[in-house]
């Protein structure tokens, strides 16, 4: 398992996301503090708080997660360092 943060913090960019996860048989699941979201639903990203980035867990992409990681790098977010 992969586990990536992204942003998708408009409708536009939810519809693209969508359109990108589902292209592939993968289970990409959307974590949100005690919610976990099946990420190629639309109306279940529309059940979190967009404006925060979110956890994505990208399971048994084996081969496929390179083309899988390059299509969703708009949307990844860099994870902030500790102090």
């Amino acid at each position: 398992m992969k586990t990536i943060k992204v942003s998708i913090d408009s409708y536009t960019k939810i519809q693209n996301f969508t359109r990108i996860v589902n292209e592939f048989p993968n289970d990409f699941d959307l974590v949100q503090g005690r919610y976990v979201i099946n990420a190629k639903s639309t109306m279940g990203i529309l059940s979190l708080d967009i404006s925060k980035p979110i956890y994505l867990n990208i399971r048994d992409a084996g081969s496929q997660i390179n083309e899988i990681l390059a299509l969703l790098e708009p949307y990844t977010v860099e994870e902030e360092e500790s102090l």
